[in-house]
Protein backbone atom coordinates (compact mmCIF):
# COMPACT_ATOMS: atom_id res chain seq x y z
CA UNK A 1 0.00 0.00 0.00
CA UNK A 2 1.59 3.35 -0.91
CA UNK A 3 1.20 6.45 0.95
CA UNK A 4 -1.28 8.07 -0.62
CA UNK A 5 -3.65 5.03 -0.18
CA UNK A 6 -2.79 5.00 2.90
CA UNK A 7 -3.46 8.26 3.62
CA UNK A 8 -6.99 8.43 2.63
CA UNK A 9 -7.20 5.18 3.93
CA UNK A 10 -6.50 6.84 7.33
CA UNK A 11 -8.63 9.26 7.00
CA UNK A 12 -11.84 7.50 5.56
CA UNK A 13 -11.37 4.93 8.55
CA UNK A 14 -11.19 8.20 10.74
CA UNK A 15 -14.46 9.75 9.27
CA UNK A 16 -16.24 6.70 9.20
CA UNK A 17 -15.60 6.26 13.03
CA UNK A 18 -16.73 9.89 13.85
CA UNK A 19 -20.18 9.12 12.35
CA UNK A 20 -20.74 5.84 14.27
CA UNK A 21 -19.57 6.91 17.18
CA UNK A 22 -22.25 9.78 17.78
CA UNK A 23 -25.83 8.99 17.40
CA UNK A 24 -26.20 10.63 14.29
CA UNK A 25 -25.26 7.27 12.10
CA UNK A 26 -28.51 5.55 13.83
CA UNK A 27 -30.48 8.16 13.49
CA UNK A 28 -30.07 8.89 9.60
CA UNK A 29 -30.49 5.27 8.63
CA UNK A 30 -33.67 4.89 10.39
CA UNK A 31 -34.74 7.73 9.07
CA UNK A 32 -34.11 7.13 5.74
CA UNK A 33 -35.36 3.47 6.49
CA UNK A 34 -38.35 4.82 7.42
CA UNK A 35 -38.92 7.21 4.73
CA UNK A 36 -38.22 4.32 2.04
CA UNK A 37 -40.48 2.84 3.19
CA UNK A 38 -43.40 5.10 3.75
CA UNK A 39 -42.55 6.79 -0.03
CA UNK A 40 -42.66 3.06 -1.28
CA UNK A 41 -45.88 1.27 0.34
CA UNK A 42 -48.12 3.83 1.44
CA UNK A 43 -47.59 6.84 -0.73
CA UNK A 44 -47.15 5.03 -3.82
CA UNK A 45 -49.89 2.67 -3.61
CA UNK A 46 -47.64 -0.14 -3.78
CA UNK A 47 -49.72 -3.19 -3.73
CA UNK A 48 -52.65 -1.76 -5.46
CA UNK A 49 -50.04 -1.16 -8.03
CA UNK A 50 -50.48 -4.95 -8.95
CA UNK A 51 -46.93 -4.99 -10.37
CA UNK A 52 -43.64 -6.85 -9.10
CA UNK A 53 -40.94 -3.77 -9.24
CA UNK A 54 -39.44 -1.36 -7.40
CA UNK A 55 -40.15 1.60 -9.46
CA UNK A 56 -41.70 3.26 -6.92
CA UNK A 57 -39.39 3.08 -4.57
CA UNK A 58 -36.70 4.43 -7.01
CA UNK A 59 -39.48 7.60 -7.59
CA UNK A 60 -38.95 9.04 -5.29
CA UNK A 61 -34.76 8.44 -5.04
CA UNK A 62 -33.99 12.14 -6.48
CA UNK A 63 -36.50 13.91 -3.66
CA UNK A 64 -35.87 12.21 -0.78
CA UNK A 65 -31.88 12.51 -1.01
CA UNK A 66 -32.39 16.27 -1.55
CA UNK A 67 -32.47 16.95 2.23
CA UNK A 68 -30.62 13.73 3.58
CA UNK A 69 -27.91 13.92 1.62
CA UNK A 70 -27.06 17.17 2.66
CA UNK A 71 -27.37 16.57 6.49
CA UNK A 72 -24.49 14.19 6.03
CA UNK A 73 -22.31 16.19 3.94
CA UNK A 74 -22.76 19.82 5.64
CA UNK A 75 -19.87 18.72 8.60
CA UNK A 76 -17.20 17.63 6.62
CA UNK A 77 -15.53 20.36 6.28
CA UNK A 78 -17.49 23.07 8.32
CA UNK A 79 -17.03 21.13 11.07
CA UNK A 80 -12.90 21.09 10.87
CA UNK A 81 -13.17 24.82 10.35
CA UNK A 82 -15.43 25.67 13.20
CA UNK A 83 -13.34 23.51 15.76
CA UNK A 84 -10.29 24.95 14.38
CA UNK A 85 -9.28 21.35 13.23
CA UNK A 86 -8.74 22.03 9.98
CA UNK A 87 -5.50 23.99 10.66
CA UNK A 88 -3.88 20.53 12.58
CA UNK A 89 -5.27 18.43 9.47
CA UNK A 90 -3.57 20.54 6.99
CA UNK A 91 -0.08 20.47 9.03
CA UNK A 92 -0.06 17.20 8.68
CA UNK A 93 1.74 14.96 5.82
CA UNK A 94 -1.35 14.51 4.13
CA UNK A 95 -2.23 16.35 1.19
CA UNK A 96 -5.56 18.25 0.44
CA UNK A 97 -6.66 16.26 -2.21
CA UNK A 98 -6.27 13.40 -0.14
CA UNK A 99 -8.01 14.56 2.67
CA UNK A 100 -11.06 15.42 0.50
CA UNK A 101 -10.98 11.92 -1.12
CA UNK A 102 -10.84 10.27 2.28
CA UNK A 103 -13.99 12.23 3.78
CA UNK A 104 -16.00 11.88 0.59
CA UNK A 105 -15.27 7.82 0.40
CA UNK A 106 -16.04 7.56 3.80
CA UNK A 107 -19.21 9.84 3.47
CA UNK A 108 -20.18 8.12 -0.15
CA UNK A 109 -19.49 4.08 1.66
CA UNK A 110 -21.94 5.19 4.43
CA UNK A 111 -24.64 6.15 1.97
CA UNK A 112 -24.04 3.02 0.51
CA UNK A 113 -24.53 1.06 3.54
CA UNK A 114 -27.86 2.88 4.05
CA UNK A 115 -28.85 2.15 0.34
CA UNK A 116 -27.84 -1.23 0.81
CA UNK A 117 -30.15 -2.05 4.29
CA UNK A 118 -33.24 -1.43 2.06
CA UNK A 119 -32.76 -5.05 0.98
CA UNK A 120 -35.92 -6.11 2.58
CA UNK A 121 -37.46 -4.50 -0.19
CA UNK A 122 -35.87 -6.25 -3.07
CA UNK A 123 -36.58 -9.90 -1.21
CA UNK A 124 -40.01 -8.40 -0.56
CA UNK A 125 -40.95 -8.01 -4.38
CA UNK A 126 -39.21 -11.04 -5.50
CA UNK A 127 -41.41 -13.13 -2.51
CA UNK A 128 -44.58 -11.69 -4.17
CA UNK A 129 -44.10 -12.10 -7.72
CA UNK A 130 -40.73 -12.32 -10.28
CA UNK A 131 -39.75 -8.78 -10.80
CA UNK A 132 -36.10 -8.06 -13.24
CA UNK A 133 -33.82 -7.86 -10.84
CA UNK A 134 -31.38 -7.13 -13.57
CA UNK A 135 -33.59 -3.77 -13.60
CA UNK A 136 -33.75 -3.45 -9.58
CA UNK A 137 -29.17 -3.59 -9.70
CA UNK A 138 -29.64 -1.16 -12.42
CA UNK A 139 -31.78 1.28 -9.68
CA UNK A 140 -29.27 0.54 -6.69
CA UNK A 141 -26.13 1.45 -9.16
CA UNK A 142 -27.94 4.98 -10.36
CA UNK A 143 -28.95 5.70 -7.01
CA UNK A 144 -25.41 4.85 -5.39
CA UNK A 145 -23.90 6.98 -8.54
CA UNK A 146 -26.85 9.79 -7.32
CA UNK A 147 -25.95 10.20 -3.65
CA UNK A 148 -22.38 10.39 -4.64
CA UNK A 149 -23.04 13.53 -7.17
CA UNK A 150 -25.28 15.10 -4.01
CA UNK A 151 -22.77 14.75 -1.25
CA UNK A 152 -19.54 16.38 -3.74
CA UNK A 153 -22.11 19.22 -4.12
CA UNK A 154 -22.64 18.77 -0.38
CA UNK A 155 -18.36 18.13 0.26
CA UNK A 156 -18.20 21.74 -1.74
CA UNK A 157 -20.60 23.77 0.18
CA UNK A 158 -19.69 22.73 3.38
CA UNK A 159 -15.62 23.48 2.33
CA UNK A 160 -16.87 27.46 1.64
CA UNK A 161 -18.83 28.15 4.74
CA UNK A 162 -17.99 27.00 8.89
CA UNK A 163 -21.79 27.09 9.48
CA UNK A 164 -23.15 23.57 9.10
CA UNK A 165 -27.10 25.09 8.95
CA UNK A 166 -25.26 27.34 5.68
CA UNK A 167 -23.69 24.88 4.51
CA UNK A 168 -27.09 22.35 4.59
CA UNK A 169 -29.15 25.21 2.93
CA UNK A 170 -26.63 25.69 0.32
CA UNK A 171 -26.49 21.90 -0.62
CA UNK A 172 -30.11 21.66 -0.74
CA UNK A 173 -30.59 24.67 -2.89
CA UNK A 174 -28.12 23.58 -5.26
CA UNK A 175 -29.23 19.99 -5.26
CA UNK A 176 -32.96 21.14 -6.00
CA UNK A 177 -31.63 23.21 -9.10
CA UNK A 178 -29.82 19.70 -10.25
CA UNK A 179 -33.21 17.84 -9.68
CA UNK A 180 -35.46 20.78 -10.97
CA UNK A 181 -33.59 21.24 -14.62
CA UNK A 182 -35.17 17.96 -15.87
CA UNK A 183 -38.18 18.36 -13.93
CA UNK A 184 -41.24 17.44 -16.55
CA UNK A 185 -43.79 20.18 -15.10
CA UNK A 186 -40.92 22.97 -15.41
CA UNK A 187 -39.96 22.22 -18.76
CA UNK A 188 -43.18 21.92 -19.95
CA UNK A 189 -43.44 25.62 -18.84
CA UNK A 190 -40.00 26.23 -20.36
CA UNK A 191 -41.13 25.19 -23.82
CA UNK A 192 -43.73 28.17 -23.94
CA UNK A 193 -40.50 29.96 -23.96
CA UNK A 194 -37.70 28.13 -25.11
CA UNK A 195 -37.09 25.90 -28.22
CA UNK A 196 -36.63 22.30 -27.87
CA UNK A 197 -32.81 22.48 -27.62
CA UNK A 198 -32.75 25.07 -25.11
CA UNK A 199 -34.82 22.43 -22.72
CA UNK A 200 -33.09 19.90 -23.86
CA UNK A 201 -29.58 21.50 -22.96
CA UNK A 202 -31.30 22.30 -19.78
CA UNK A 203 -32.63 18.33 -18.83
CA UNK A 204 -29.07 16.89 -19.90
CA UNK A 205 -27.35 18.84 -16.31
CA UNK A 206 -30.16 17.42 -14.25
CA UNK A 207 -29.87 14.20 -11.85
CA UNK A 208 -33.50 12.97 -12.98
CA UNK A 209 -32.80 12.75 -16.47
CA UNK A 210 -29.57 10.61 -16.29
CA UNK A 211 -31.34 8.71 -13.05
CA UNK A 212 -34.47 7.70 -15.10
CA UNK A 213 -32.17 5.49 -17.31
CA UNK A 214 -30.86 3.92 -14.49
CA UNK A 215 -34.55 3.57 -13.54
CA UNK A 216 -35.47 1.72 -16.62
CA UNK A 217 -32.86 -0.73 -16.27
CA UNK A 218 -29.99 0.72 -18.84
CA UNK A 219 -26.89 1.81 -17.70
CA UNK A 220 -25.43 4.46 -20.20
CA UNK A 221 -22.07 5.13 -20.61
CA UNK A 222 -23.12 8.93 -21.24
CA UNK A 223 -25.37 8.68 -17.52
CA UNK A 224 -21.95 7.52 -15.45
CA UNK A 225 -19.72 9.62 -16.92
CA UNK A 226 -22.22 12.72 -16.08
CA UNK A 227 -22.39 11.63 -12.47
CA UNK A 228 -18.24 10.81 -11.96
CA UNK A 229 -18.27 14.38 -13.66
CA UNK A 230 -20.15 16.05 -11.62
CA UNK A 231 -18.05 14.42 -8.65
CA UNK A 232 -14.63 14.66 -9.73
CA UNK A 233 -15.98 18.59 -10.63
CA UNK A 234 -17.40 19.40 -7.44
CA UNK A 235 -14.09 17.23 -5.48
CA UNK A 236 -11.44 19.46 -7.66
CA UNK A 237 -13.27 22.33 -6.73
CA UNK A 238 -13.38 21.94 -3.18
CA UNK A 239 -9.47 20.99 -3.39
CA UNK A 240 -9.34 24.49 -4.60
CA UNK A 241 -11.12 26.07 -1.78
CA UNK A 242 -9.40 23.89 0.62
CA UNK A 243 -5.69 25.05 -0.81
CA UNK A 244 -6.45 29.02 -0.55
CA UNK A 245 -7.08 27.68 3.36
CA UNK A 246 -3.60 26.11 3.44
CA UNK A 247 -2.01 29.32 1.42
CA UNK A 248 -3.86 31.53 3.92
Amino acid sequence: MNLAVRNIYTIAKREMGGYFTSPVAYVFIVIFLILAGVFTFPLSDFFARNEASLNAFFFWHCWLYLFLVPAVGMRLWSEERRLGTIELLLTMPVTGWQAIVGKFLASWLFLGLALALTFPMVITVNYLGNPDNGVIFCGYLGSFLMAGAYLAVSCLTSAITRSQVVSFILSVVFCLALVMAGWPPLNDMLSQWFSSGVINAVASISVMTHFSQFQRGIIDSGDIVFFLGLIFFCLFTTGVVIRSYRAG
